[in-house]
């Protein structure tokens, strides 16, 4: 799958500003498209069918999973998640950048099933924060958030497998940072190379 497009994966306990992240960025990098997955969990306060996820019901996500559609799936706070195959390919193979907010275990996967792809973990200044941020969205029972908060510790502990680590204390910062990783990445040899085959073969560069 050596694509002449990048794919970065963004993975972050709950509550860290992943998706903020990855927002703003989409809004100041045109080039970058997200890939929207599929999960089994329901809508969250504003959440649109197609546009953060798409909701599915348990047994149409059987059938996809039975069907290969996914690059990968995961169980993630007691629902399921994956991510389609076709539409990251499609994109890619055109040469655009795709964006995926995924668990660290799908990361993990992704990387197995392509190597290229740019692994970015956003950690929080600390639990207290992550707590403070979960509890101010009001989106979740107090069980949830425990819950939440259990995994935090165990998916926190995953970032050391991740290509870059950015701490989101800074909302600006942490933007920036992750601007930075995605322009890096376009200017790397290999990226160039799958890109811009064609100067790279008028230069005689292999």
């Amino acid at each position: 799958m050596d694509y002449p497009g990048n794919l970065f994966v963004v993975s972050a306990p709950s509550g860290a500003g992943k998706s903020s992240l990855v927002k703003a960025l989409r809004e100041l990098d045109a080039q970058i498209s997200p890939s929207v997955s599929h999960t089994t969990r329901a809508p969250r306060g504003q959440e649109k069918d197609g546009r953060e996820y798409h909701f599915v019901s348990d047994a149409e996500f059987d059938r996809m999973v039975l069907a290969d559609s996914f690059f990968e799936w995961a169980h993630v706070h007691g629902h399921r998640s994956g991510t389609s195959r076709q539409a990251i390919e499609e994109r890619m193979r055109a040469g655009g950048d795709v964006i995926l907010e995924i668990d660290y275990q799908g990361a993990i996967n992704i990387k197995r099933l392509f190597p290229n792809a740019v692994l970015v973990f956003i950690l929080p200044p600390s639990f207290e924060e992550l707590l403070a941020r979960i509890e101010r969205r009001g989106e979740d029972s107090a069980d949830k958030i425990a819950l939440r908060m259990k995994n935090a510790e165990h998916e926190v502990a995953q970032a050391s497998g991740f290509d870059f680590v950015i701490i989101n204390e800074l909302f600006e910062r942490a933007l920036f940072d992750l601007k930075a990783i995605v322009h890096a990445q376009r200017l790397k040899y290999s990226a160039q190379r799958r890109l811009r085959a064609s100067t790279f073969q008028a230069l005689h560069l292999d």
